[in-house]
């Protein structure tokens, strides 16, 4: 219960705090963030989050990453269900809280986007959904690449948390004019039950794409390990006649 509830508060706080930021202070008069911004507020919710819950649950806050992280054989089965059940209710919690926050403002209409996800009308720039797929898949298969190298058993623990809040905001430098960047299920879940129609109907290509890609970065990140392992296995076999031969002389 204490990892579900770690990873709840902790996709509560990434949906808010980036979500938020878009919604609230991209393009606040004068003093905006821009995309710039937007980027480095996701990154720096899974930074934050990653060193006050990872010892807890792991901080994965999001789907796509839990289901990763099994297929990589790093998390099991029997978690799987409820990370995700919990990582979608914090979005939704945090998408409500977002809502009550911006309908503060006159003339907010969260039909205009509420940093939704989207392609084709709804993409940013304009993008194809095909576009948006092969950007989401993509992303998020390096975003699973990045978290199960750093945080295999050689990497540095205490560095993990950077480099995957650097990953997710390098992600965002390049795909928001695409699809306003997903890699995250329950994020896209989060905004997109209050955007409204548009956002449900489109809804489904952010819960596709990126388990399929974290799919593909397991499996890339099995296949680059299992051959290091294995190479490392026969240059030791490999060097052993040598160095008895050597202590024979």
């Amino acid at each position: 219960m204490k990892q579900n509830a770690a990873e709840f508060l902790g996709t509560f706080w990434l949906v808010l705090g980036g979500c938020g930021s878009a919604v609230l202070a991209a393009s606040f008069p004068e003093l905006g963030i821009g995309l710039l911004g937007v980027s480095f507020a996701f990154g720096f919710t899974v930074l934050t989050m990653a060193f006050a819950i990872g010892d807890i649950s792991g901080c994965h806050l999001n789907p796509a990453v839990s289901i990763g992280l099994w297929a990589g054989g790093r998390f099991p089965s029997r978690k799987l269900l409820p990370y995700i059940v919990s990582q979608v209710a914090g979005g939704i919690v945090a998408g409500g809280v977002l809502y009550v926050i911006a309908s503060g403002a006159p003339g907010f209409e969260a039909s205009q986007g509420f940093a939704a996800n989207g392609y084709g009308a709804h993409s940013p720039g304009g993008y194809s959904l095909f576009a948006g797929l092969v950007s989401e898949v993509v992303m998020t298969m390096f975003f699973v690449l990045v978290i199960l190298g750093t945080t295999q058993k050689a990497a540095s623990k205490a560095l993990a948390p950077v480099a995957i809040g650097l990953a997710l905001t390098l992600i965002h430098l390049i795909s928001i004019p695409v699809t306003n960047t997903s890699v995250n299920p329950a994020r896209s879940t989060g905004v997109a039950l209050y955007a409204g129609s548009w956002a449900i109907k489109q809804l489904w290509l952010f819960w596709l794409a990126p388990i399929g890609g974290a799919l593909l970065g397991a499996a890339a990140h099995r296949f680059l390990t299992t051959s290091t392992s294995a190479g490392a296995r026969s240059h030791r076999a490999g060097a052993t006649p040598t160095r008895r031969a050597s202590a024979s002389a």
